[in-house]
Order: structure tokens, then C-alpha cells, then sequence
């Protein structure tokens, strides 16, 4: 198989399973008991704490792990807003966010806070102009993503935050496919972060909170981290996220010249037709999605079994339904589905990602020819 799907989710690192691997066989002490060993896995986890922090790279605030991105963004969401200050019951958000934003979002609205949900231009970026004629003396909120899951575009959530911050509102930035990728720049207030899109396990996330922006919390039954978020924390998820995140510190360079390179080269392979959907120059270069006139995109994907490509969100490609994200940059539910995401990086090589769009612009090119 040639795997093409970075955005879903990425390859575990050899570096993150052997860090892992002493805590899911021997070391399985509860990290919260007041054992020698559970104060040994204590001590592990608070370690993958700094090590996550310093990847994430701002100061003024600290990490708790969570259960994913999505309960992070939940948290930071319902949390803040539970804490808004008298008067501040607004939302503003950008309709391109992750569905665990939106719907987040969605469902306190149906709270009685009020959202307001940005439109983006056809390349994908929101309209600060726009942001800041929403902005008044009743936001609490400002939800922006760094790197769109779907299209790579970035979002320039620096300028977000000082603009949220000079109306008096807190911002949030989803991060979880910037971190490693691009940097996070000061402004946020809350970053939420998952590991297995920096080649670490799945089922472990974080939010980082600045001191004095935490939300309350979400999870009941112990406060175990930091007093805000309940439950056992698993070492070795733990672990395995921090051992990501300092591999992604320490290969930013390398990794970064390894994706331009695949870039290149697959623009280089890829033949006429093709379209980018999204800004060609404000995006991460490890997500390609791209679409072609005609082209039957599920069915694409169903003639290339073992070439790992997706329609968009892996959330969402079972629904049906065209991409949220797609329909917010102007396109036909027909050039949707004429669209498809290829995602590379650490682990792909240039001769296999070759392969992989030769023949995928044979496949459409093929289609083109039965239709005709």
C-alpha cells in the first residue's frame, strides 16, 4: 500500500512505539497512586507534559492531556463559555473549522449563546476586515484553525488573536495539523493539539491553556489533571505523544525540505487539469487536495485499493455528503466530488508518491475516456 492520507492520521515512529512500549508491558502503575511506581509513571507523563509544551512553543501557559483533539476543542469550547464573563454570550467562528468546532459550536448555540460563523474567500482564508466589523463587547470567543484538515490552507490566527483580544475576547486556535508542521505564533489563548498527526498514538490529545484562560472543566470524577480534567491518564499514551513531539522538534527542518521536495515533485507528475482547491502559497505543502472536471472522485478511490487517498475529513467521508469545506469555497457539490485530498510527509518517498499520481491521473484521464 502506498499510504497518502497524512491528514487522517500518520504513521506511528519507530522512535514513539520504543518509547511506549516499557509502559504498556511492565510499567502499568495507575500514574495517580501514591505507589513508588505509580510516582515513576507520574514522573514519566509529567516529562511528555514539557516535551509537548516546548513543541507547541508558547510560553505563559501550560498542557493537559485529553483524550484527542476532539475532546479538546470540546473542552476549550463549552468550558470558556461556561466561564464567559456577564454580557459576553457571543461565538465567532470560520465555517471551514473541524466538525468537532462546529458542531461544538452548534450545540451552544442551541444553549442560547449566540454563534456567528465566517465565511472564507475562494481561497480559503477568512477576511480579517470581516472578522473585525463581528467583533464587539459581546464576544467571548473566537474559534480559528491554524492548517485546515482538508485543504492545508493557514489561516493567519496571529492577527485572529490580536484582534479577539482587543474586543476583550479570548482565542482558540485548533493546531492539530499545524504542530510539527508550522509554527504556532503567539496570540492564542487555548491550542488544541493531537498526537497521532506528529506520528504518535492515537487516543491522546492536549489543550494548552494560557495561565488565567482556562476553561471549566468538562469531565467530572477526580480532577487527575490539574484539577480541570477527571480521569486516569494513560502513561504510555502520554509518553508516546511527548516522544512525537520532540522527534517533530527535532526533524522541523528535515521534515519541512522533505515535504517541499514531494511537492515538487507532485506537481511535476500530476498532468493538465488538475485544480488546487484552496491558496496555492498560504498552505501547508504536505496536503494536496485537488480536483478535476468530471472526474467521479469516490469511485477513483475504489479502482486504487491499495493507494491510501480520501475524499476530505476522515470524520465525515462516510456521510455522503459533499465537504463543508469545499462548499465554503464556492464549489458545486459536483466539484466536491471531483475532489480528492492527498496527504504526505515523513515517511513517504518521492519514488512511491510518483507512482501513486501517475496513477491517479491515469484513473481520471480513464474516466474521461469511458464518458467520451
Amino acid at each position: 500500500m502506498i499510504y497518502l492520507d497524512y491528514q487522517a492520521t500518520t504513521p506511528v515512529a519507530p522512535e514513539v512505539a520504543e518509547a511506549m512500549a516499557p509502559w504498556i508491558t511492565g510499567k502499568f502503575a495507575n500514574p495517580h497512586s501514591p505507589s513508588r511506581w505509580g510516582h515513576e509513571a507520574s514522573a514519566a507523563i509529567e516529562v511528555a507534559r514539557g516535551q509537548v509544551e516546548r513543541a507547541i512553543g508558547l510560553g505563559g501557559g501550560s498542557v493537559a492531556f485529553t483524550g484527542g483533539a476532539t475532546e479538546a476543542l470540546n473542552w476549550a469550547l463549552k468550558g470558556t463559555m461556561e466561564r464567559a464573563q456577564p454580557g459576553r454570550n457571543r461565538i465567532v467562528t470560520v465555517a471551514t473549522e473541524h466538525a468537532a468546532a462546529l458542531d461544538s459550536c452548534e450545540w451552544l448555540a442551541g444553549q442560547g449563546f449566540d454563534l456567528t460563523v465566517l465565511p472564507v474567500g475562494s481561497d480559503g482564508l477568512l477576511d480579517l476586515d470581516l472578522l473585525e466589523r463581528e467583533l464587539d463587547e459581546r464576544v467571548a470567543l473566537v474559534a480559528v484553525m491554524l492548517v485546515n484538515n482538508e485543504i492545508g490552507v493557514v489561516q493567519p490566527v496571529a492577527e485572529v488573536a490580536a484582534r479577539a483580544h482587543a474586543a476583550g475576547a479570548l482565542m482558540l486556535c485548533d493546531a492539530v495539523q499545524a504542530l510539527g508542521r508550522v509554527p504556532i505564533l503567539e496570540g492564542p489563548d487555548l491550542v488544541a493539539v493531537s498526537a497521532h498527526k506528529i506520528h504518535g498514538p492515537k487516543g491522546v490529545g492536549a489543550l494548552w491553556m494560557r495561565k488565567g484562560a482556562e476553561p471549566a472543566p468538562l469531565i467530572h470524577g477526580g480532577g487527575q489533571e490539574r484539577g480541570l480534567r477527571s480521569g486516569t491518564l494513560s502513561p504510555a499514551l502520554c509518553v508516546g505523544f511527548g516522544a512525537a513531539a520532540t522527534l517533530a522538534v527535532e526533524r522541523e527542518g528535515a521534515d519541512k525540505l522533505h515535504i517541499l521536495r514531494l511537492w515538487d515533485a507532485a506537481l511535476g507528475t500530476l498532468g493538465p487539469g488538475w485544480i488546487i482547491n484552496g491558496s496555492v502559497d498560504r498552505r501547508h505543502r504536505g496536503n494536496l487536495n485537488i480536483r478535476r472536471q468530471g472526474l467521479d472522485a469516490p469511485r477513483l478511490i475504489a479502482d486504487l485499493r491499495d493507494v491510501a487517498i480520501s475524499l476530505g475529513s476522515a470524520c465525515a467521508s462516510g456521510s455522503g455528503r459533499p465537504s463543508h469545506v469545499l462548499r465554503a469555497l464556492g464549489l458545486t457539490p459536483q466539484q466536491a466530488r471531483s475532489s480528492v485530498r492527498i496527504g504526505f510527509g515523513r515517511y513517504t518517498s518521492e519514488t512511491e508518491l510518483v507512482d501513486a499520481l501517475s496513477r491517479i491521473d491515469a484513473g481520471a484521464r480513464g474516466q474521461e475516456s469511458v464518458a467520451a
